[in-house]
């Protein structure tokens, strides 16, 4: 049977591109909305309640409305949005991030996808903690950089309209951001990191690092001991899209850190960074801002939730 696919919100950088991504397949069917209709409540409810699955690329409040709409219940949802990411009655769409969330995501009725940032973070963290390697109260510095489509429409224009436009870009520097809360839950810490996102002036794609001074720890752990943690998890996830880089402590500097690496793929690698003599380690990330860390994601989530190959419709 075709399942009947809906984006809210085709019309977005995370909606065209899941479009793209699922052009082609015979499996499904989209369904889309009149553009003289986008703004139509009544189509969109239409649709909504017509469509298997709806993926939802919208603001938090449009998103909330979105799901008010549905009457029925049969209609699965995908939220691109933050709206409902920490919400218990949501599942959380990082398939590799525990054994069990697979299963999870393929028998529910609402996926929350995760945001782009929390992503590098769980990845590199979740894992470390429940090995009892990191504690879940130790003091965590997250940083990393993201092009610039991750800011929407609004920034891509302001970038690709600027005669000069920045090439480095720090933000969020009141140390409140919106994905916190998403970070501080799915990576078990028991305190907010401190993070401070940059903005590049390139398109897509990214890289996110997690410093760690291992003499910290009550039992301090080696390069290779955090390396294996996290190489042992992903191993044991099926159809992981995450990749653990061979451990060498002897790299000063890598071209595969270059948050561009991945772009157009689903791909996140780990790398393992360390100096056991310093006790000093960093977990480095690198991914696509619209790939795994969007429109990919959703699109490995719908798979799952159509009982489909995971990597349909997705580059690694």
């Amino acid at each position: 049977m075709v399942a009947k696919i809906f984006i809210d919100g085709e019309a977005g950088t995370t909606g065209l591109q899941i479009r793209e991504r699922l052009a082609g397949r015979r499996d499904l069917e989209v369904i889309s909305i009149d553009a003289d209709k986008r703004k139509d409540l009544d189509e969109r409810k239409r649709l909504l309640n017509a469509a298997d699955i709806a993926i939802l690329c919208l603001p938090d409040d449009a998103a909330r409305e979105s799901v008010s709409l549905i009457e029925n219940d049969t209609t699965r949802v995908i939220d691109a949005s933050t709206a409902f990411r920490v919400d218990p009655s949501w599942t959380y769409g990082f398939a590799e991030m525990s054994k069990d969330q697979t299963d999870a995501i393929a028998q529910a009725r609402f996926v929350a996808n995760p945001g782009c940032w929390p992503q590098g973070l769980i990845a590199a963290l979740r894992p470390l903690v429940e090995a009892r390697l990191v504690p879940g109260d130790y003091p965590i510095s997250y940083h990393g950089i993201s092009g610039y489509s991750g800011g929407g429409k609004q920034m891509i224009a302001e970038y690709e309209g600027a005669a000069t436009p920045s090439q480095y870009m720090p933000y969020a520097l009141t140390f409140v951001h919106k994905h916190l809360p998403e970070m501080a839950l799915y990576a078990k810490l028991n305190r907010t990191p401190l993070f401070e996102p940059v903005v590049g002036n390139f398109a897509q794609g990214m890289a996110t690092s997690v410093p760690l001074h291992l003499d910290l720890m009550a039992e301090i752990p080696s390069g290779r001991d955090l390396h294996a943690a996290l190489a042992d998890h992903y191993a044991a996830i099926p159809d992981s899209f995450v990749r653990v880089a061979p451990f060498d402590s002897a790299t000063a500097k890598t071209a595969t850190l270059d948050p561009q690496v991945h772009n157009g793929t689903n791909t996140l690698t780990l790398h393992v960074f360390s100096n056991d003599e310093r006790q000093q380690a960093v977990i480095a990330a690198v991914y696509d801002n619209l790939g795994k860390g969007a429109s990919g994601a959703a699109v490995q989530n719908l798979n799952l939730m159509l009982g489909v190959g995971a990597r349909e419709s997705l580059a690694a």
